[in-house]
């Protein structure tokens, strides 16, 4: 229909106002091609000095994305009024030109043009994108000179600055002002409240929005799931979801996409696989969302592989989030092969794999039992941090290598790197799997006075069997003495007394396991 239109636009006689309607249409579906030939054809029939053609031009590139073509036919207008001010100023504003839109701005009002509501909207919002609070501040000051202080778009688009540059007590006292609220305004103090962390505050607001009538949109509902599934809440996850099906956004692609993400925060996996086979179209991000909940799962009996087929089927953008789940996944299920396949996924779209992605592929290899390829993954790494460390030095230890993982650490102390509480945690272990027991002695001493790591219960019950399972079971109990441990930790001692026939610390272990603060705490 559209190509019809500009077919009749060259073949019937011209007139101003169906060159302004054709480009409308363009402008309405991005028709780029249609519209460059509607400027051809207003060039060749001597309407380019034309103000609301010249201006509905410069609408029609802004919004295909052509900024630059837009100011050059800004520039060569004989004449120009607020509208086509406006035009550009919007124009350089949603092609995210903020500081243009501000030069523009500036412009308009030295040449003597008085803004109108759209004007101060598009120059306020490249405040807000700039996060550049004084500057519309200093807009603000010529609103509440002008008639437009009560105008509703303006209200919401000052509330939308004051609120993102993270000042929600002035936000809050425009928004009691006004005189009507629609749901623009609700949303930007409840994303206000939420983006300073102040997801109670954020949380009545929405209430006060139900209860005053008004009627919450996808932008709404999206941020109040996400607020839900940074705390866990799953019972306001349910309630927000109920929500969903009663305004018809049942089978929104995005609201169905943050339902998933929110019901894998919360644990629901059962829920979010459900919501993810319903998804009339699928995408990566809520594949993403759907995988890193599956990976923090160690008991879930999903297919990996059949997922990680209908990955590939998809032909999406793979990053390296989804590619660090999955990797989890084939980690605690031990999924080698799944786990090679993911990796030269990895090395044909990721030509630069962070640091993430090789410590991912070095816990894989390692807990899979293929400590060579975890070493060559971190020989190939030209960066390293503790984590890439600690991720081989366990792997070393959970295959027995206990001699290599104290290497390990001697050579990252080398390169300047400071070993954490999970690095000790993991050398115990390997220490104590592998029976070098004067080495973990000395490590857990270390750990101590050397780094000043306070040592928990893990440290102390990895200490504890080493101790135990050489017979030197004084040292142990020495270790426990003077604190309150588990009755695992105590357990442990009173297996080495057993074995090795020490009756004295075995009575001691023995009577502090009778003692009933002892009762309620498992083995």
């Amino acid at each position: 229909m559209l190509e019809d239109a500009v077919k009749l636009a060259v073949s019937v006689p011209k007139s101003y106002s169906r060159y302004l309607k054709i480009l409308q249409a363009c402008v309405n579906s991005r028709a780029i091609k249609h519209g460059r030939m509607v400027h051809c054809q207003i060039i060749a029939n001597g309407f380019n000095s034309n103000v609301h053609l010249g201006t509905k031009l410069i609408i029609f590139y802004s919004r295909t994305g052509d900024a630059e073509l837009a100011r050059r036919l800004f520039d060569q207008m004989p004449e120009r009024n607020i509208v086509s001010w406006t035009a550009m100023i919007s124009g350089y504003t949603e092609n995210g030109f903020y500081e243009n839109a501000l030069v523009m701005f500036a412009n308009m009002c030295r040449a003597g043009y008085k803004a109108n509501q759209f004007t101060y909207g598009s120059a306020l919002r490249a405040c807000t994108s700039l996060r550049c609070l004084s500057r519309g501040e200093q807009i603000q000051g010529c609103i509440v000179k002008g008639r437009f202080v009560e105008n509703l778009f303006v209200k919401c688009a000052l509330l939308d600055l004051h609120s993102k540059c993270g000042k929600m007590e002035d936000a809050s006292y425009l928004f009691e002002t006004m005189s009507a609220r629609d749901v623009v305004s609700w949303n930007a103090m409840i994303n206000g409240f939420a983006a300073q962390g102040l997801s109670k505050d954020s949380f009545l607001m929405f209430s006060s929005m139900m209860r005053d009538g008004g009627i919450p949109d996808r932008i709404t509902l999206g941020s109040i799931l996400r607020m839900a599934a940074r705390s866990g809440d799953l019972v306001t996850v349910n309630q927000i979801h109920k929500l969903v099906i009663e305004l018809g956004f049942e089978f929104n692609n995005s609201l169905t996409g943050s339902l998933l993400d929110a019901y894998a925060k919360c644990g629901s996996m059962d829920i979010a696989y459900y919501l993810y086979r319903r998804m009339p179209e699928k995408d990566i991000i809520s594949y993403t969302a759907l995988i890193t909940g599956f990976s923090h799962q160690h008991d879930t009996d999903i297919d990996s592989l059949e997922l990680f087929k209908e990955l590939k089927w998809m032909q999406m953008g793979i990053d390296d989030v989804l590619l660090c789940s999955m990797l989890s996944i084939c980690a605690d299920t031990a999924s080698l092969s799944l786990g090679r396949q993911i990796h030269a996924l990895a090395v044909k779209h990721l030509s630069n794999y962070d640091i993430s992605m090789s410590n991912s592929l070095i816990d894989m290899y390692s807990k899979s039992g293929e400590i060579e390829d975890a070493r060559r993954v971190f020989d190939e790494m030209t960066e390293r941090n503790v984590i890439t460390w600690t991720s081989l030095i366990a792997g070393y230890g959970k295959n027995g290598y206990g001699t290599d993982a104290m290497k390990l650490l001697e050579t990252m102390e080398e390169e300047g790197l400071k070993p954490n509480d999970v690095t000790f945690l993991s050398l115990l272990f390997a220490c104590s799997h592998a029976g070098l027991t004067n080495e973990g002695w000395k490590l857990f001493s270390n750990m101590v006075s050397k780094y000043d790591i306070t040592p928990g219960e893990k440290h102390l019950s990895c200490l504890v069997d080493l101790l135990a399972r050489k017979g030197w079971l004084e040292e142990a109990y020495n270790v426990v003495d003077s604190s309150k441990p588990g009755t695992s930790i105590l357990g442990a001692i009173l297996g080495g007394c057993t074995k090795y026939g020490d009756m004295s610390i075995g009575q001691l272990v023995a009577t502090r396991l009778l003692d009933p603060e002892y009762h309620d705490k498992s083995v």
